[in-house]
């Protein structure tokens, strides 16, 4: 596996991280904020901020963001992080699609979309620092980290939500199944979040009764609803559903 890929599977892991945009009030100084973000099916971090908020001010005077992603806080220099270089660019709050996605991610959220003064914002990736262990590190280009096969107007990202829809409400048995094949967690409930070019997440509630989010890479990338059936058919067989 390539640098680059790694370093997009350890994205794809994360929700949240530390966005450093350039203060108005302090020139010449970084300003750090917590940022939680979703990411879209070209793999670029996905934002929802207040216009009011002092990040905000920042990216409307300059678009020159980094955001920091990191696994764990027990030893931060010995576990995985991430470092990404891009410009923040304003989205459309209505995009459908988006909305769907971010919710299905961030519910708590949901009371946002009613405020005039939120908007989502989309960092697209220049440049990555990966570091994935003591001697494992580079830097990536923003080309490199987005999945080859899936574009901004992939049919994935429009067949998505109907994906999503049809596990949920026909293969909850299955995605339970994964939950133990793959990760070794006894569920008794699963529900999928998300599908992208490179696997999925679901949300599950444990026999322990605590809820978690897990990751599963397809062996090969998918492309649309057909290609994400043989994806999921095929993991079928490895837990013997």
């Amino acid at each position: 596996m390539t640098l680059a890929k790694e370093a997009l599977q350890f994205l794809r892991s994360t929700r949240s991280g530390v966005l450093s945009t350039l203060s108005v009030k302090f020139a010449g100084y970084p300003f750090g904020s917590v940022a939680p973000f979703v990411l879209d099916h070209t793999g670029q971090p996905i934002i929802l901020i207040s216009t009011i908020a002092e990040h905000t001010q920042n990216i409307i005077a300059n678009p020159k963001v980094s955001l920091l992603v990191f696994a764990g806080d027990d030893d931060l220099q010995a576990n995985g992080r991430l470092t990404l270089m891009g410009e923040a660019k304003k989205l459309d709050k209505e995009d459908a699609d988006l909305r769907a996605r971010y919710l299905r991610y961030m519910p708590q959220a949901a009371g946002y979309f009613d405020m005039h003064d939120f908007s989502f914002y989309r960092i697209e990736i220049a440049q990555a620092r990966y570091i994935a262990g003591f001697g494992k590190m580079g830097w990536i280009s923003g080309d490199a980290m987005q999945p080859a096969e899936v574009t901004e107007n992939s049919p994935l990202a429009a067949q998505e939500t109907s994906i999503i829809e049809h596990m949920n409400a026909d293969h909850v048995h299955s995605l339970i199944a994964y939950s133990k094949h793959f990760h070794n967690v006894s569920a008794t409930h699963a529900e999928m979040l998300g599908i992208d070019a490179d696997g999925f997440d679901a949300k599950v509630n444990t026999e322990e009764g605590k809820t978690q989010v897990l990751r599963f890479n397809f062996e090969q990338p998918i492309q649309d609803a057909q290609s994400a059936r043989m994806a999921l058919v095929n993991m079928s067989k490895a837990a013997k559903v």
